[in-house]
């Protein structure tokens, strides 16, 4: 069930990060079992870091706490949605559920504008608009048919 308090915190996070001059307006909280255990907020233009997003610092600062890479038994509340680098992160660590202050058309009203990267997702890699191409894929093959065979493997 949504707390307003836990999203009020990733707002609180938000003014912060952008008023210190971290980067841009956008923070995030992530919950488990109803305590906040990581926070974080945006830092791109003051780590020089294009994937320092709200979301993604909270990411990690939540999986470095808790000592894991998934964090199925937490919720994220973030005061934006998801550009589409944050909502795969977000799948990736298998976070259940996402609550969200701005919209993508909120963002995009004060220049942070992802759909191009929304449209460019479901396009074949020779149709973006940045030229994809396969290289290297038999010499490439070598190290996932060595990850099929290792007995030790931590599946993701």
């Amino acid at each position: 069930m949504p707390n307003d308090e836990f999203m009020r915190a990733a707002i609180r996070e938000a003014e912060t990060g952008m008023r210190a001059g971290r980067g841009g307006p956008f923070g995030c909280v992530i919950v488990r079992r109803g305590e906040i255990v990581a926070r974080g907020h945006n830092r791109v233009t003051s780590t020089n870091d294009p994937t320092a997003h709200a979301e993604v610092t909270a990411i990690r600062a939540a999986c470095a706490t808790l000592g894991t890479f998934q964090l199925p038994d937490c919720e994220l509340y973030t005061s934006c949605e998801p550009c589409p680098m944050c909502l795969a992160a977000i799948y990736w660590a298998r976070l259940p559920q996402v609550y969200y202050g701005n919209t993508r058309a909120d963002a995009a009203a004060i220049g942070f504008d992802d759909d191009f990267i929304y449209r460019q997702i479901p396009l074949p890699p020779e149709q973006r608009a940045i030229p994809m191409a396969s290289l290297l894929r038999e010499e490439a093959q070598v190290a996932f048919r060595e990850w099929t065979q290792l007995p030790a493997k931590i599946r993701y």
